[in-house]
């Protein structure tokens, strides 16, 4: 019987990130391999540290950016084993704005998640300097949350 598909090989498949092992060891891993930092740029993979509720850590793929405190994810085994998702929400709930604490969409509850989740922050692809300043998009929240589609 195959095993469901785990959050780092699908980050490994879906970014130009070549990392290995448990998702909370990437971000140790990519120094000075990759460049990184607290401000997301889409194809950047965000890191979640090890918690009580995620053991080992996760990986998600940044697929676009709405604004400084929100992005929209691709990403494995998060709201059930071996589920793969597109386009699920994420939002920065921290104090300082630096992406050390996310809410992630839960599609069992089909919404944000009720817990946050510390996270080191994003590695970027090669070749890719970390983003100086925060990246914001034409579209608000509201308008690119109600044009998700339904997961589960």
């Amino acid at each position: 019987m195959a095993r469901p598909l785990q959050c780092a090989p699908y980050a490994r498949d879906h970014s130009a990130i070549n990392l290995h092992g448990n998702a909370a060891t990437w971000w140790s891993q990519a120094e000075g391999a990759y460049a990184r930092g607290n401000v997301p740029r889409e194809g950047s993979v965000l890191v979640f540290k090890a918690s009580g509720a995620i053991p080992v850590g996760h990986v998600a793929v940044v697929k676009s950016i709405v604004d400084e405190r929100h992005v929209v994810l691709n990403h494995a085994n998060w709201s059930r084993p071996g589920m793969i998702e597109t386009s699920a929400m994420a939002e920065d709930v921290s104090a300082q704005g630096d992406w050390s604490s996310v809410r992630v969409w839960y599609a069992p509850t089909r919404s944000m998640g009720l817990r946050s989740s510390p996270a080191f922050g994003f590695i970027y692809a090669p070749g890719t300097d970390a983003p100086q300043q925060p990246a914001g998009a034409s579209d608000s929240f509201q308008a690119a949350f109600a044009t998700l589609p339904a997961q589960g």
